[in-house]
């Protein structure tokens, strides 16, 4: 193999689609194909033997998903890279894949140039996201600077509430533990919904424990 070249590997399910990747790495001057696989049984079986340098990985995949199969293999080989191919755009799945250890996210539907451009880019160092992806992840980091300027509105006592709401605790529980009645007690979670522009002590409790 040649040493200029960067190994990387496939994992996707499809066939006629992994066949399609399969060729764009094999053509390329800058990549040679080290394995490619159906599934993540498979993946986890011999990547660690060819250790590429990147790894092009699915999330929908039959069996272990694409997600636990990088977190898998990442702690193994902390300096293994790997770019999730995907069809998903939805949230969970972003971050998910991004905390088990992925650095590139990008949809199938951006075609093998834009493929290869963005396993370039992360290769070289960077994060790449197709543009729908990276607008979600922006939106996510607002979203939440948001909520968390929101909570900082709440005064010293309404947090108190708040966190023994977020134990299970009721009304009265509450006040018995922070030896204040029930109607301050109410007064306080009606203060909460309004700061935090919720109208539910769910809505409440998912923002504090999101913070």
């Amino acid at each position: 193999m040649s040493a200029h070249k960067k190994v990387i590997c496939i994992v996707e399910d499809k066939s006629d689609l992994r066949e399609a990747m399969n060729l764009m790495i094999q053509v390329s001057d800058k990549y040679l194909l080290g394995g490619s696989y159906a599934n993540a049984e498979e993946a986890l079986k011999e990547i660690p033997a060819i250790r590429p340098d990147a790894v092009l990985m699915d999330i929908n995949l039959p069996g272990i998903s694409g997600i636990r199969c990088v977190n898998a293999l990442k702690n193994l080989f902390p300096e293994m890279l790997f770019m999730m191919c995907t069809a998903y755009e939805d949230n969970d799945k972003i971050f998910d894949s991004l905390k088990a250890g992925a650095s590139g996210y990008i949809l199938k539907t951006e075609g093998p140039e834009r493929i290869l451009e963005a396993l370039e880019d992360m290769i070289a160092g960077g994060s790449p996201m197709s543009s729908t992806i990276a607008r979600k992840v922006v939106a996510s980091f607002v979203k939440q600077d948001k909520e968390n300027a929101q909570i900082e509105t709440l005064s010293d006592r309404e947090k108190m509430v708040l966190e023994k709401l977020s134990e299970g605790l009721i009304g009265k529980e509450v006040a018995d533990q922070l030896n204040i009645s029930d109607v301050t007690v109410r007064k306080h979670i009606q203060n909460i919904y309004k700061k935090l522009q919720v109208n539910t002590r769910v809505e409440a409790i998912n923002l504090f424990l999101r913070r």
